[in-house]
């Protein structure tokens, strides 16, 4: 069946197939990727013991924009989500341009995930191409996402599910290493923290590195708050989801980092080497490389998941506020399909990429997405300072979930991301992405003034509001 919204804003046509236990985990899980399990290498290796400051740094900024954004989904739930709240704070353009530039960012990480997930079925596999475990990886996740909402919930469940256990058996089984209780191993204690050049090697300055390299793992957070249109009680599910997710999320970040500089010297971490792996050879346990590859080819998967169920959401709430193509509001079921399909493009476009540049085109994605994700949280920190007055005066029992010290912790996170970004601009590797991602601000910006224009226009002539 297929539905059409009426005027205005519209009450979500989409399915409610999501259970709390859905949206728990993929808070819990949907953050926790290649970011943590890979990535966090690279950190460690310009802060060395530092990157538990970096991590908390980083951290601290996404709980903040987190909580920001469960207080406005709480009380404003919506499947465009923090699009909807900017189109409400600050104006359509607000809400096309971040819309668009987070539909943008999770399309090319959803090729990224699946890039990165077929390098690693091919390393086991070596006789099928890459491309062609993308090709399986991009068809095998566009059905599931077709068929129904539920579908994405238990996929995510599961997934999440893994992500989480493996941490919490590596916090154990570090802690253990740590106080000399496994087999053959004698107690560690916190030399290995203030040792091989202190706790901080490199200075405040590897710290601040650290934050560069370590803050976008937190991207994917944001998710939960669009997936909370599809559950049965929108408001009470984000609420929760949020509460149980910030302070978890954080633990499990900061933890990991904690055992893992604790355990070994920093200079013991490898290249291109997961820290969790290096970790848990040290410590003896057997086939540790492949176990955590496993858990990353798990963890990229799910990422893959969840991007083209957020993006897909997001567009077809672009759609419904005639931001986007009308022909995407058509839903199947509970699901809008053609909304999926536009979203699942550039995945199979990346087959293509993957058949010709199989050994570049995953650096060359990344840096075509650079810092939009950081423009993303800075107009929902924007938007969050405009919508919570609004609501403060019209509607205050909506507030079930509010911002901690508003409005100077918001203020303080804007300050926050601003100093990330003047910091990326003067750092060799992070400044071609964030010029990128201006680049692609810049044109979407544009864009966004031509239709605000053209729309005053239209009103101008025809004496009613613009479409």
């Amino acid at each position: 069946m297929s539905d059409s919204p009426p005027a205005g804003l519209p009450a979500e046509p989409l399915s409610h197939g999501l259970k709390q236990r859905h949206l728990t985990m993929l808070g819990l899980g949907g953050v926790i990727g290649a970011g943590l399990f890979v990535g966090s290498g690279a950190g460690i290796a310009v802060a060395g013991p530092g990157i538990v400051v970096s991590y908390l740094i980083a951290g601290a900024l996404a709980m903040l924009v987190m909580r920001m954004l469960g207080e406005m989904s709480s009380a404003l739930p919506a499947s465009g989500s923090f699009s909807v709240h900017a189109e409400r704070a600050l104006g359509r353009w607000a809400g096309f341009t971040v819309g668009w530039l987070y539909w943008f960012l999770l399309v090319v990480v959803l090729a990224v995930e699946a890039t990165a997930a077929a390098g690693i079925a091919h390393g086991w596999v070596p006789g099928i191409a890459q491309w062609t475990w993308v090709l399986v990886f991009m068809v095998v996740f566009t059905v599931a996402n077709l068929a129904a909402v539920r579908n994405f919930g238990e996929f995510e469940f599961w997934f999440a599910t893994l992500k989480v256990g493996a941490i919490v058996l590596f916090l154990v089984l570090g802690l253990l290493a740590v106080f000399g209780v496994l087999p053959d191993t004698d107690p560690v204690g916190l030399s290995h923290l203030t040792g091989d050049g202190g706790f901080l090697p490199s200075g405040w300055h590897g710290v601040i590195s650290g934050v560069l390299t370590v803050v976008f793992a937190f991207g994917g957070l944001e998710v939960v708050t669009i997936a909370a249109a599809e559950t049965d009680d929108p408001a009470r599910a984000v609420g929760r989801a949020v509460r149980s997710a910030m302070f978890r999320i954080l633990f499990f970040y900061v933890g990991s980092m904690l055992v893992i500089v604790t355990v070994l010297p920093w200079t013991a971490q490898q290249a291109g080497l997961s820290p969790y792996v290096t970790v848990l050879d040290a410590i003896g346990v057997p086939s540790a490389g492949t176990i955590m590859n496993i858990v990353v080819f798990v963890a990229m998967l799910s990422a893959l998941n969840a991007n083209l169920y957020g993006s897909s959401r997001m567009i077809f709430s672009l759609a419904e506020r005639r931001e986007a193509p009308r022909g995407l509001l058509e839903v199947t079921r509970g699901v809008p399909r053609r909304a999926v399909l536009a979203s699942v493009l550039f995945g199979f476009i990346s087959v293509l990429l993957n058949l010709e540049w199989p050994d570049t085109v995953f650096l060359y994605m990344l840096n075509a997405v650079g810092a939009v994700l950081l423009f993303v949280w800075a107009l929902i920190a924007a938007s969050q300072l405009r919508l919570r007055r609004k609501i403060e005066r019209d509607t205050p029992e909506l507030l079930q979930l509010r911002m901690w010290a508003f409005p100077w912790l918001t203020w303080a996170t804007l300050a926050g991301l601003a100093a990330v970004l003047v910091l990326m601009l003067t750092d060799d590797t992070a400044r071609p992405q964030l010029l990128w991602s201006l680049g692609a601000t810049a044109v979407v910006l544009v864009v966004a003034g031509v239709r605000e224009v053209l729309g005053r226009r239209t009103e101008g002539v025809s004496g009613q509001p613009a479409p």
